[in-house]
């Protein structure tokens, strides 16, 4: 079984066990050439996540905290933490007119606009001192679940013709309560601990995912938060990344309409081996939501987020499509294994679950990736804060070889 797990690291005034550590090297090794020692904690996502389940509150703002700073924090840091977050969650005036001025139908693109409208509002947007990058890092963090529900309830007024509403963020609320609220108003207290839940799931995913890179290749040049927190925004957007969920949740549909019993285990081997084969749905060979390029035996986040789901469902009065879905899950690596036959084993990945989740929660397609955004936010500012405090910093260039002959200049006379 996988363990999904997050690695912090202190910054370096407060990383006083690794400055013992360097000491210890130099006075008792006599290694005087060593200049920096770094120092990773690691924590078992499924420890937090299990912790936060059990307890029956809210953790995203202690996941965020803990990427951030580098540790947990402890009671009072945690309120002080979370009351910061509400402080910050409330938009500029010409912030609020600038989302309703934006035309578009694609919230990921009006994000990306708005997080760069952030940069007049910031005397400061080109400082990229530590203190700086944090304050920084905390108005984004605080900000995006307010701008993509403004952002979409204005979607729904231009496209839908729909009332339009506003809500302000409320005090002692968490982030995934205050998101619901202003975007929907009614939730259920389950509704906002899953939200809650793949919020933490996704919040960070090391720096080799495209849109985390894309922000520390950014922001290695010593661009502004803005700029490089935007462009992360367009990585995130794009269908082979962010869109996985949405892709889920359409075959899902098309699943539902096209199994007539959902629990017969021939029709449903029949109709995945001709997927597979190219021949119905959309003709790509692809199960959405089976497969990771990291996990394989199996995604201790999907696994987590199915603990949620089955309560949800039963809430919701889904059980019979929650059913269904955990067939299918079974059946499509069983099936994967059948045809493929190439010795790999598969599973579920989190985008499995997460769009049956959100359609639970009452969340529509519109805002899935933009959901992803808000979660992610948090890894991409503790890369951003990471990549821009090394002491040898340099600028990202990844390295390209042309494999292609030279080929000789002809005159364009005798072209």
């Amino acid at each position: 079984m996988s363990v999904y797990r997050v690695y912090v690291e202190k910054k370096a005034p407060f990383a006083v066990e690794a400055q013992g550590v360097l000491s210890d090297i130099r006075s008792s090794l006599g290694i005087h050439s060593a200049s920096c020692v770094r120092i990773l904690n690691r924590y078992d996502v499924e420890d937090i996540s299990h912790a936060i389940i059990k307890e029956k509150r809210f953790g995203f703002e202690e996941v965020a905290y803990l990427l951030l700073s580098g540790r947990l924090p402890d009671k009072e840091e945690l309120a002080s933490f979370c009351e910061l977050i509400n402080d910050n969650m409330a938009l500029e005036q010409k912030t609020k007119m600038n989302i309703i001025e934006l035309e578009g139908n694609n919230i990921m693109n009006i994000l990306a606009r708005s997080v760069l409208e952030m940069y007049r509002f910031d005397p400061d947007a080109d400082d990229t001192s530590r203190d700086n990058l944090m304050r920084q890092s905390i108005d984004l963090i605080s900000k995006f679940p307010t701008i993509i529900a403004y952002a979409y309830n204005m979607l729904r007024h231009a496209t839908f013709g729909r009332s339009l509403h506003i809500r302000h963020p409320q005090e002692k609320l968490s982030i995934a309560e205050n998101f619901l609220y202003m975007l929907k108003k009614d939730y259920t207290e389950l509704d906002a601990r899953t939200l809650d839940l793949l919020l933490i799931l996704q919040a960070e995913h090391g720096g080799g995912n495209n849109s985390t890179f894309t922000v520390r290749v950014t922001s290695s040049t010593g661009t502004d938060t803005y700029s490089a927190i935007a462009a992360g925004i367009g990585s995130l957007k794009g269908p082979l990344h962010g869109g996985a969920n949405i892709q889920v949740a359409d075959m899902f549909h098309h699943l539902q309409e096209n199994i007539k019993d959902w629990t017969n285990v021939d029709e449903i081997d029949t109709y995945f081996t001709r997927m597979l084969n190219k021949e119905v749905y959309n003709k790509t060979g692809l199960i959405y939501g089976i497969g990771h390029a990291v996990y394989t035996i199996s995604d201790p986040r999907a696994l987590l987020l199915k603990e949620l789901a089955r309560d949800l469902a039963r809430e919701k009065g889904k059980e019979r499509e929650f059913a269904f879905l955990e067939l299918l899950e079974e059946r499509a690596i069983a099936t994967f294994g059948r045809i493929k036959n190439n010795g790999k084993t598969v599973s579920s990945n989190i985008d499995f679950y997460s769009g049956f989740v959100y359609e639970m929660i009452g969340l529509p397609q519109e805002i899935f990736t933009p959901l992803f955004a808000m979660a992610r936010i948090v890894g991409w500012c503790a890369h951003r804060n990471e990549e821009l405090n090394f002491e040898g910093k340099r600028i990202i260039r990844p390295a390209y070889k042309n494999v292609l002959d030279d080929l000789a200049y002809i005159p364009i006379k005798k072209r």
